[in-house]
């Protein structure tokens, strides 16, 4: 019943059952989704080996030295991931969410997406797309954060016993 958080760049854990929280990265000012996802996580994640979670935000807001370093973890970490959260509250000032247009896209036929696509987002038409992606598919598509953490654990919890 333990989580274990691993920021970008850290080692990578081998084994275990994980969860890599994927989405746009808010710019400052706006404040990260990531936290209140790790408390629906801990607050929700019942198994019985702990549970990491792959967090792409850099630990102390310390930025890559190269960029290449960030993408090839993000790579590494989803590959390993038993479940790929993808969160996007669309805000095409404050998080356009682009990178994570093409991640969707790379592992929307991996058998362990699950795409967040609020409605009340400030452009929520500009998930359109990727919410028909999902639905051809048979990504499960849910509307709020709560019931996104929920299906990624599900997902998190098969990937473990099989």
């Amino acid at each position: 019943m333990t989580v274990h958080v691993v920021m970008a760049r850290e080692p990578i854990p081998a084994g275990g059952p994980s969860l890599f929280l994927a989405g746009p990265t808010a710019l400052d000012p706006v404040l990260s989704w990531r936290p209140a996802a790790l408390e629906i996580v801990a607050a929700l994640w019942a198994g019985a080996r702990t549970l990491t979670v792959f967090n792409p935000e850099s630990r102390g807001g310390r930025r890559a030295d190269r960029y290449e370093d960030q993408v090839d973890w993000e790579f590494a970490a989803r590959d390993v991931a038993g479940a790929i959260l993808f969160w996007i509250p669309r805000d095409m000032v404050t998080m356009p969410g682009m990178t994570t247009n093409v991640e969707f896209g790379l592992d929307v036929r991996s058998g362990k997406a699950v795409l967040g696509a609020p409605p009340d987002c400030p452009d929520p038409e500009r998930n359109r797309y990727l919410v028909h992606v999902a639905h051809r598919y048979g990504v499960p598509v849910r509307t709020t954060l709560d019931s996104t953490v929920t299906t990624a654990l599900e997902v998190v919890a098969r990937s473990a016993s099989g």
